[in-house]
């Protein structure tokens, strides 16, 4: 305890458990760290799979291309289904049917009442009454929702019944 460590009144044994204690830290430091650099180094394997920078470069214009393609692709769907909703416009999208007893004579509801309306309302309305001496039909224009000929009870029954897409009761059919 003569020397330097003696005169400033510090234990040896003290200062190399500190000193142990402090590599002990370090070594777990390291570990940690080299276990980082490892993940990063495969990262980095894997981002630069090639010979050199050139290769690199021909990848990222090779995956740039590929994005172009897949916008230009985006961009075609969707003019494409723009064009399918512009053309289905146009189809017969609502349908109603009533069945019922026309003349109440014939014992069963063997007239009915079909509507086909496209996105916009528009269509018509077929009229099939049935009675002994035959089958009458007649058709309706529809435009917007309205008729421009009077409807009947059941015709306006099945007009509501298309436009607002009610679910075809199975006793009206039968």
């Amino acid at each position: 305890m003569n020397g330097i460590l003696g005169r400033l009144g510090i234990d040896p044994f003290y200062l190399f458990i500190v000193v142990f204690v402090l590599l002990i830290a370090l070594i777990v430091e390291f570990a940690l760290l080299y276990q980082k650099y490892n993940k990063l180094q495969k990262s980095y394997n894997v981002f630069m799979q090639g010979k050199n920078g050139k290769t690199l470069e021909k990848r990222f214009f090779k995956k740039f291309k590929e994005l172009k393609e897949v916008r230009e692709l985006a961009e075609t769907n969707e003019e494409n289904i723009k064009k399918i909703y512009k053309k289905m416009e146009g189809h017969y999208q609502k349908v109603g049917i009533v069945k019922y007893d026309a003349f109440h004579e014939m014992g069963g509801n063997l007239s009915f009442v079909l509507t086909m309306l496209d996105e916009n309302n528009n269509g018509w309305i077929l009229n099939a009454m049935h009675s002994r001496e035959g089958c009458y039909t007649y058709i309706k224009e529809i435009v917007k929702g309205e008729s421009y000929i009077e409807l009947a009870e059941e015709e306006s029954k099945c007009l509501e019944k298309a436009i607002y897409q009610e679910n075809i009761d199975i006793k009206d059919i039968e």
